[in-house]
């Protein structure tokens, strides 16, 4: 499941982030690294705080106590498992 399908007050914890989406050939992927930085990590908790009206976009996140806005393409990056379940 990806960080963009997740609803509205749902929790999840970060499996991966998707650094190449077009094989290993490709350039290494600059948003997914950014990403990283700013803390999404694998195990790491995440929260949908809410969506945009317009198609849902932008998301606004929370990992930790530090809110993030991203676009859905960003937040695609971002591979999940849900609360309690087996990744």
């Amino acid at each position: 499941m990806r960080l963009s399908d997740l609803k509205v007050k749902q929790s999840a914890v970060i499996h991966k982030v998707h650094r190449n989406q077009n094989g290993n050939n490709a350039p290494a992927d600059l948003v997914a690294s950014r990403l990283e930085t700013l803390g999404f990590v694998p195990g790491t908790k995440v929260q949908v705080i809410t969506k945009g009206i317009f198609g849902g976009d932008p998301i606004l996140i929370q990992v930790g106590f530090t809110r993030f806005a991203l676009r859905k393409v960003e937040a695609e990056k971002v591979e999940i498992a849900m609360e309690g379940a087996s990744a």
